[in-house]
């Protein structure tokens, strides 16, 4: 036997008006779709053809390198590489529990209505902030701080490589306790939006089958928002290999390798930022070089955050 066919009426008069506003906001869609494409492209060819002449000069040795001698044309970013992902990653671990925290605190009715939505107002607020303001508070309040504790830290724990002293100031510790604050705001927003669209109907089950009220919290809320938690640790850590100006005025920009958290360091935005305006030659090269690294950092954190999250969506809806 056949399938029998739907019969499908003639379009009404509204699907007739509005049908050519529909096709004209498809075009839009479409066009800013390409554009945006085609940006990217110009851009990454841009980098890659100004980086080009390093690329070929110095191979991969610029990337293990651990000397940045513009007098001499001697260029690596070993030491740059690692603060970067240090950094970032050291902003993340102090970020995403305090954020989590807050996003649970805000959708969980834990407190009335009026203080949640100033505390939201006032946590949104921080990233409206600009950089070099986090950089001058940082300056004023986070290094004196630091290098008083830090000094403990290398008395206590100086024989772990991460607390050896002497405690610096402008340190990599710094830097990232500043970034935690910068990238807070990202983690609590998309968090606390991902809290509040787990479904009620999965809250009531839990507690009817006795469940109290972490228990469902930590059991059933949030592995459902998981993916969620996911993407906003992901947008965190991209927006903390980025940031310059802050990172620039307080992770001291030293060029030695050190794996301590209490001594300078260095990431390669605050490197380009520093060095960009007066370079010369190849060292122009150089610092192309090392922002096309930067961009295939951010596209790996990219592509390894989208494939975690794809395993968090599984998982979460039951799926192997």
């Amino acid at each position: 036997m056949g399938v029998a066919s739907i019969p499908v009426g003639p379009e009404s008069p509204i699907q007739r008006e509005y049908r050519p506003r529909t096709d004209f906001f498809k075009g839009i869609c479409w066009l800013a779709s390409l554009l945006t494409v085609l940006l990217l492209v110009c851009i990454l060819l841009e980098v890659f053809s100004k980086a080009w002449p390093a690329i070929h000069r110095f191979g991969f040795g610029f990337i293990t390198g651990v000397q940045w001698s513009p007098n001499r044309e001697v260029f690596g970013v070993l030491p740059v590489l690692i603060g970067t992902g240090i950094s970032s990653l050291l902003a993340l671990l102090f970020a995403l529990p305090l954020g989590l925290a807050i996003a649970l605190f805000l959708s969980e009715d834990f407190l009335p209505a009026p203080i949640r939505q100033v505390i939201r107002f006032v946590i949104e607020l921080l990233a409206a902030i600009p950089s070099v303001v986090y950089g001058l508070w940082g300056i004023f309040v986070v290094v004196p701080l630091v290098q008083q504790y830090g000094g403990i830290l290398a008395d206590k724990l100086g024989f772990l490589p991460i607390f050896q002293g002497p405690a610096y100031g402008n340190s990599l510790l710094t830097a990232s306790i500043v970034l935690a604050l910068m990238v807070l705001p990202t983690i609590t927003a998309i968090s606390r939006s991902t809290l509040v669209t787990v479904p009620y109907a999965l809250r009531e089950g839990s507690y009817a089958l006795g469940a109290t009220r972490w228990e469902t919290i930590l059991g059933v809320i949030l592995p459902t928002a998981a993916p969620g938690i996911v993407a906003s640790s992901i947008l965190a850590f991209g927006r903390a290999m980025g940031e310059t100006m802050a990172v620039a005025m307080l992770i001291g920009n030293s060029q030695r390798l050190s794996w301590s958290f209490l001594a300078p360091s260095n990431t390669l935005s605050a490197l380009l930022a520093n060095q960009f305006a007066e370079a010369d030659g190849i060292q122009v090269n150089a610092l192309m070089y090392a922002a096309a690294l930067l961009v295939l950092m951010t596209l790996c954190v990219n592509i390894a955050g989208e494939a975690i999250l794809r395993h968090t969506q599984k998982t979460t809806a039951g799926l192997r």
